[in-house]
């Protein structure tokens, strides 16, 4: 069996781990505190707090901004449910909007007609790891401050819609050499098992916001509201002396470990020169071996000064139905090959249907997850395996079709 998207365990990455549990230092400590450092460096932004998870990123940020109720996020519909369930947890209103056919990003036209005096932050998808229209986006909040109505000292001060980027695919990618991370207002990673570069279970906060706001106050201001409104760390109170601690909210407990950044450290330093080389290989050969195939439509991975960083391979089937990709799938399996499908729209889910949310409300999205299929894309998938797939999935449509 090809599997879909094993992690990336060599002994580089168990060494460290090792010598993490060693040094006495296994909850937040001076790994994490080196890895966040190493991930500004990396994406060019101000400063960046890691936690345990991309979605305690972007919910944190949503109750930074002061998002509650009556508030409205806009996001796309082709996107996984944690990008909405941190809107609701905040009491707020999802506002999907439908997406590019092309690139499975949220379309910008379509965020401008959901503006309104509600609309408190825009929250754009980078699916697949290929960055959405950031320019086109910051200006829309920006030409809409109009029609901003603040509520609490953060919306005031900046004066417009926030635009929070979910990047849980992005690590790396780049719109004209600027790196995500340092595109928008904030940016949140995903560190999950299956993404380019893991910590097991994991996510950062990638702050960029503009004077007169200072990131590093928020990095510090967020430090206390991710680990319990505590205004002390457990690094902190080591010094002699200085036990003495206070709770100054009621905050949360979304951390990350130094076991978990002991794994990211060792990816961060060779991301560039061999993890997206990698990756970029696949895709590729996964091209090279596709393109003449009238079936198939390919992904976009380089576009108008935007640079995918390979996170996923979706392809789609042309004119194929729901059932009949399904019927793709699973002829792909018996063939001992494992491969996705990324995703089902947000508003099809159940959750959101007793909402009142219909998918059959953004058609592109719905059209695109039709026929929709993810390839396995992995850092130890070998050419010979990019081959037998390609076959699988030729002889699945063969069949299927036939």
């Amino acid at each position: 069996m090809i599997p879909f998207s094993p992690p990336r365990i060599d002994d580089k990455i168990c060494n460290e781990v090792i010598a993490a549990l060693k040094s006495g230092w296994i909850t937040t400590g001076p790994r994490t505190k080196n890895f966040e450092k190493k991930i500004s460096e990396y994406c060019g932004n101000p400063n960046t707090l890691c936690l345990n998870s991309a979605t305690a990123g972007l919910e944190m940020m949503l109750r930074w901004f002061g998002v509650g109720e009556g508030d409205e996020v806009i996001l796309p519909a082709y996107t996984y449910s944690a990008t909405a369930n941190v809107v609701v947890h905040c009491g707020a209103r999802p506002v999907f909007v439908d997406v590019n056919q092309h690139d499975f990003n949220i379309a910008t036209a379509e965020i401008e007609k959901a503006i309104n005096a509600n609309t408190k932050v825009i929250m754009p998808v980078d699916f697949g790891g290929m960055p959405c229209d950031y320019e086109q986006i910051n200006a829309l909040a920006v030409k809409h401050r109009s029609v901003f109505v603040p509520r609490g000292h953060n919306q005031e001060k900046l004066g417009r819609i926030l635009v929070l980027s979910d990047s849980a695919h992005s690590f790396g990618a780049s719109v004209n050499g600027k790196k995500t991370g340092s595109l928008t207002d904030a940016s949140v990673f995903s560190f999950h098992a299956v993404k380019n570069l893991s910590t097991a279970e994991g996510g950062a906060i990638a702050l960029n916001l503009p004077a007169p706001f200072d990131n590093k106050a928020i990095y510090d201001a967020l430090c206390i509201s991710t680990l319990h409104g505590q205004n002390k760390d457990a690094l902190a109170k080591t010094q002699k002396g200085n036990w003495r601690y206070d709770i100054v909210e009621a905050g949360y407990k979304c951390n990350m470990t130094d076991v978990a950044a002991a794994i990211g450290l060792v990816e961060i330093e060779r991301y560039d020169n061999d993890t997206l080389l990698k990756r970029k290989h696949i895709a590729d050969l996964y091209s090279a071996l596709l393109e003449n195939d009238a079936r198939i439509e390919r992904p976009v991975f380089k576009e108008n000064g935007k640079q995918s960083c390979y996170h996923l391979y979706p392809v789609r089937i042309k004119n194929a139905s729901e059932a009949q990709r399904d019927a793709v799938i699973k002829e792909i399996f018996d063939q001992d090959v494992s491969v996705n499908v990324h995703f089902l729209p947000v508003p099809a889910t159940s959750f959101y249907r007793s909402l009142g949310y219909n998918a059959q409300n953004y058609p592109v999205a719905y059209d695109n997850y039709c026929r929709e299929i993810t390839l396995p894309l992995y850092y130890d998938l070998t050419d010979e395996q990019v081959n037998t797939v390609v076959m699988a999935l030729k002889k699945a449509l063969d069949k299927v079709a036939g």
